[in-house]
């Protein structure tokens, strides 16, 4: 329900004050409720004032330090006071632009001594340089400022573009050094894992070969204890024949081998045998000639 009122009386609401003048001179604040005035003294309702609080956006463009251009939003919630509503209805024609006037002069004196990182991070500060300056102006003409809020800070277009450009370059940059991080990880893990497997090969094939030898030299005690007669040296031909016909199938049987030729008889199976056993004997003269 509204502010009702006539030249004889009025009803005020919550929230409000009237402001009573008699002979064009004002006289008291007259609180919530039902008033009278006496006309014939010159008593009259001049106006009503609300004591709710009020919301003020004023939008800044100003320049930092660093000569970017940036447009501010400021959020302004203000009220009447009641003590001084005769200040308030009488000083001030226009209280919003009042405020905002203070507010462009508070904002563009402190900004351009700001680069832009700096306003961002202490846009509070802002914020309540601006309430100390309205609070000691405006009190003076009745008006409470109640908060103020810098609700937010727009650079221009391409500044904005700039910004993200260099913390997408960063975060690229940092997303490199970590990927670096995890290939080198990984190719050591790597190397480790091949040096190991070929120590583990290497201790394979030297355990075959041992096991190898170790057969041989029991194949060839066995044979010539059970076959009376045989050297050592029949037997050993014996076994390279046998293992020279096993590599000839092998080498058949695989369908991945290129064509290999080697000599292939009796009588070369014997040229191999002696080229072996004369390896054997030069390396063994050349260890007795070392000694």
């Amino acid at each position: 329900m509204g502010n009702t009122y006539c030249i004889l009386g009025g009803c005020i609401d919550q929230a409000s004050v009237g402001v009573v003048e008699r002979w064009g001179r004002f006289e008291h604040i007259a609180e919530p409720g039902c008033h009278f005035f006496n006309p014939l003294a010159g008593q009259w309702l001049a106006g009503v004032l609300s004591t709710r609080i009020n919301s003020l956006d004023v939008k800044i463009e100003t320049k930092t330090k660093d000569n970017v251009f940036v447009q501010l939003v400021c959020s302004i919630q203000y009220r009447v006071v009641k003590a001084s509503a005769d200040d308030a209805f009488y000083e001030l024609q226009n209280p919003r632009e009042q405020i905002q006037a203070y507010v462009f002069d508070v904002v563009r004196a402190l900004v351009p001594m700001m680069t832009l990182d700096a306003l961002f991070e202490q846009k509070g500060e802002v914020a309540k340089s601006v309430l100390e300056e309205l609070e000691k102006v405006m009190g003076a003409y009745g008006y409470s400022i109640e908060h103020i809020l810098m609700v937010d800070i727009l650079p221009d277009p391409s500044v904005r573009k700039a910004m993200n450009e260099i913390n997408a370059a960063q975060r690229l940059q940092l997303a490199s050094v970590y990927k670096g991080e995890a290939e080198k990880i990984l190719q050591v893990k790597r190397a480790e894992a091949e040096a190991e497997a070929k120590y583990l090969g290497g201790v394979g094939v030297a355990r075959q070969r041992q096991a190898i030898t170790d057969g041989l030299r029991e194949n060839i005690l066995n044979f010539s204890d059970k076959v009376e007669g045989t050297s050592a040296k029949e037997v050993m031909d014996l076994i390279m024949i046998t293992q020279y016909f096993d590599t000839i199938r092998d080498l058949g049987n695989s369908s991945k081998n290129t064509t290999v030729f080697l000599p292939h008889g009796p009588g070369h199976v014997r040229d191999i045998s002696d080229q072996i056993r004369n390896g054997m004997m030069e390396a063994a003269s050349a260890q007795v000639s070392e000694v």
